[in-house]
């Protein structure tokens, strides 16, 4: 029996979501994107949610969140989520290969046409390490898209605004010199929303949550939610929706600011303070989100400005990409 034939796959019923979302967080890349706590925030229906576990006799060993559209003919991980992908431990490269070639034959079986995988960037692993995407990789996946996101690294610690750019760090001490505004957590999501609206709608877009999508989040997992508000007197002038994706990494998911005030600098003040206090509590990486011109013909133009905008917080740039297994051109 091949390694891949010793693998067993089970699809996610309800009754599982503890066993689930433990493997999660003892995992080597999960993040809570991937958790069944987050994603229980959807309305029943939504999706086509078809969860899969993968086991060796009794251990399991990957999670892969994920759902089927097109007729059940696509495969996506993951829907209603920012990252999916195969979640493992730190598994050794024979055995990420057996899992990839296991996923592809139950692929087949389910009469596939497309699989389509957007795992979580490097940084997001415990241990540096991408052998499940060698594996689809050397199994002729493609990539279907990348996107340029950007991610500070806290290697500098308390002195980390030595490492921003010299405008960043005059503009940061300046607000934090005039204390003009104040910045603060809260759960004032009623008072950021609108913010969120109007800055989505300056782009001709809407955001990826309601107000109740990001309220029955903070119900769902509080522990990953951290919203900042930056005050002007007691005029909430500017926010920022913080994930806290695992023990690694802050998603800044949402930075938002009323654009009359934009001369006051608010987001500075919001960069400043979530870089520190992610250093403080032993976060390793910031991640300002992707860039990308949103109503580009090509979904990769990256956006210039944005881009140039979070250098100066010494962020670089990761990738996020999506890797594309097409089963109709399988050799015969």
């Amino acid at each position: 029996m091949s390694m891949s034939e010793s693998i067993k796959v089970r699809p996610y019923d309800p009754s599982m979501r503890d066993e689930w979302d433990a493997f999660v967080d003892a995992s080597n890349n999960g993040t809570m994107f991937h958790k069944q706590a987050f994603l229980d925030y959807h309305a029943a229906g939504r999706f086509e949610f078809h969860h899969l576990m993968f086991y060796e006799g009794d251990k399991l060993i990957a999670l892969l969140p994920g759902g089927l559209k097109d007729n059940g003919r696509e495969y996506w991980s993951p829907v209603g989520a920012s990252y999916g992908s195969l979640v493992t431990k730190n598994l050794a490269f024979e055995k990420s290969l057996a899992l990839v070639d296991r996923l592809l034959r139950h692929g087949r079986e389910a009469g596939w046409r497309n699989l389509y995988m957007i795992p979580p960037p490097l940084i997001y692993s415990v241990d540096y390490q991408q052998h499940v995407e060698y594996a689809m990789l050397y199994r002729k996946f493609g990539f279907e898209l990348h996107y340029i996101s950007h991610a500070i690294d806290l290697k500098h610690g308390h002195d980390f605004l030595r490492h921003f750019d010299k405008t960043a760090r005059k503009t940061v001490r300046k607000v934090l010199r005039e204390k003009k505004l104040t910045i603060r957590e809260s759960d004032d999501y009623e008072s950021f929303y609108p913010i969120l609206l109007e800055n989505k709608a300056r782009r001709n877009a809407t955001p990826t949550h309601s107000l109740e999508d990001l309220l029955r989040l903070r119900e769902l997992m509080p522990e990953h939610l951290r919203l900042l508000l930056v005050y002007l007197d007691d005029e909430v002038i500017a926010g920022s929706l913080l994930f806290l994706c695992n023990n690694k990494v802050v998603l800044c998911f949402y930075n938002m600011l009323r654009y009359e005030f934009e001369h006051l600098k608010p987001i500075y003040l919001i960069m400043y303070e979530t870089v520190r206090q992610a250093s403080e509590q032993g976060y390793e990486w910031v991640d300002i989100g992707v860039s990308q011109m949103p109503n580009d013909p090509d979904p990769m133009t990256p956006a210039l400005s944005l881009i140039n905008f979070k250098e100066r917080f010494n962020a670089a740039g990761i990738l996020r990409s999506t890797y594309h297994y097409n089963f109709e051109q399988e050799p015969a």
